[in-house]
C-alpha cells in the first residue's frame, strides 16, 4: 500500500509491494500524489508497472560512456566508433536525461550534423549509433526505458552511396608509375597486390607470412570483417610481389595514417579524381568477372556473403559488354 507523507512542504509517496523494488516520488500537492500512487498500484496489480527510477537519474552521456567501455572495445571498427562516441559525449544532447530525450532533440542533432557538411551516410551513422546504445541499455543492461524509443519517430533520409569508379588500363598504369616513386619502396607492390587480389586494405596489411602457402599459392586472411578467415588463391604475379619482402611477420609495414596521406598524394599526382583505396577492391572484382569467372567463384575470393552486397562492387558497365553482345 502507498504511504504518503508531507515533508518540507512537499508530499512524498513511497510504495512497497512484493516482487517490486521500492518506489518513491515527490509532488507539490497531495491530490496529485494520491492520483499517481493509485495508478502505480494499479499497474503493479496488473503486472504492467515499469520502474523508470534508474532512467530518470541517468544522462545519455553515461550510457555512451558505458557502451564505449563495454561494447565498442570488442569491435573491429572500435577506432571510428570511439571517435563518434567521444564527439557525442561532448555534444549537448548527451546532457539530456533519458526520460526527457525526445525525437526533437534527435532531429536537432541531425540538422546540426548536416549543416557541418557531413555526408548523409555519416549523419546516419551518428543517429544509428545513438539508437544502438539506447537499445543496448534497454535489452542488455536491463534499464527500464519508455516503450516507444524516440529514435523510432525519427525518419532518416535514404542514402544512395553506390559508387561506379573503376580504373581503366591507362589510369592503372599511371597509378603504378607514380607509386613507384613513393618514399615507401613497397607502395607500388602494395597497390598492385590490392588491385589483383581484391583484399581489403586491413586484410592485406595484416597478412602474416605464416598464413601464406607459397608452394600451394594460397593466402589466408585471418579474422576478416565478417569475423571469419578467408583463403584466396594467389596469382604468379602476387607470389612474386610477396617474395620480394622476405623479412618480418608481415609484408607491408605501414600505419593507416601514413598510408592514407601517401595514397592521397599519389592520386593527386596521377590525376585520379574521386578514387579511393577501397575502389581497388571493386577493380579486382570487375576484372575477375570480365576474365570469365562466375559470380560464385568471385565471391569465394571477395568473401561477400550476400549477393546484394557483392553487386555494389561488381561495377560492370554497358561498354564492358560490347564484345559479348555479339556472341548472344
Amino acid at each position: 500500500m502507498a504511504n504518503i507523507r508531507k515533508r518540507r512542504g512537499k508530499w512524498t509517496v513511497s510504495i512497497r509491494k512484493s516482487n517490486y523494488p521500492p518506489v518513491y516520488k515527490t509532488f507539490l500537492d497531495k491530490p496529485t500524489a494520491r492520483k499517481w500512487a493509485r495508478k502505480v498500484e494499479s499497474d503493479m496489480d496488473r503486472n504492467q508497472f515499469e520502474d523508470y527510477s534508474d532512467a530518470s537519474k541517468t544522462l545519455l552521456t553515461q550510457l555512451l560512456q558505458r557502451y564505449k567501455e563495454e561494447m565498442t572495445v570488442k569491435k573491429k571498427g572500435a577506432r571510428s566508433e570511439t571517435y563518434r562516441l567521444n564527439w557525442l559525449m561532448r555534444h549537448k544532447i548527451s546532457k539530456i536525461n533519458l526520460m526527457r530525450l525526445q525525437s526533437k532533440h534527435i532531429y536537432a542533432l541531425k540538422s546540426e550534423l548536416t549543416e557541418r557538411n557531413l555526408k548523409p551516410q555519416t549523419v546516419k551513422h551518428y543517429i544509428h549509433l545513438l539508437s544502438v546504445v539506447w537499445n543496448t541499455a534497454k535489452k542488455v543492461w536491463g534499464i527500464h526505458l519508455p516503450a516507444q524509443s524516440p529514435f523510432e519517430l525519427v525518419v532518416l533520409d535514404k542514402v544512395n552511396n553506390t559508387r561506379d569508379r573503376v580504373l581503366d588500363s591507362k589510369e592503372y598504369s599511371k597509378l603504378l608509375e607514380v607509386a613507384d616513386r613513393s618514399k615507401y619502396n613497397f607502395m607500388k607492390d602494395l597497390l598492385q597486390f590490392l588491385y589483383v587480389t581484391g583484399g581489403r586494405w586491413s586484410e592485406v596489411i595484416n597478412l602474416k607470412r605464416c598464413n601464406v602457402q607459397f608452394n600451394e599459392r594460397l593466402a589466408t586472411f585471418v579474422d576478416t570483417k565478417n569475423g571469419e578467415d578467408r583463403t584466396i588463391p594467389l596469382s604468379n604475379e602476387c607470389i612474386k610481389i610477396l617474395k620480394r619482402y622476405p623479412f618480418g611477420d608481415t609484408f607491408f609495414p605501414i600505419k593507416y595514417r601514413d598510408y592514407y596521406d601517401e595514397f592521397r598524394r599519389i592520386c593527386k599526382v596521377a590525376e585520379l579524381a574521386n578514387f579511393t583505396t577501397h575502389d581497388l577492391r571493386s577493380c579486382a572484382i570487375v576484372n575477375m568477372l570480365k576474365s570469365g569467372m562466375n559470380i560464385a567463384e568471385v565471391r569465394v575470393i571477395s568473401g561477400h556473403k550476400s549477393l546484394s552486397q557483392f553487386q555494389r562492387y561488381a561495377r560492370i558497365k554497358p561498354s564492358d559488354l560490347l564484345d559479348k553482345i555479339n556472341q548472344v
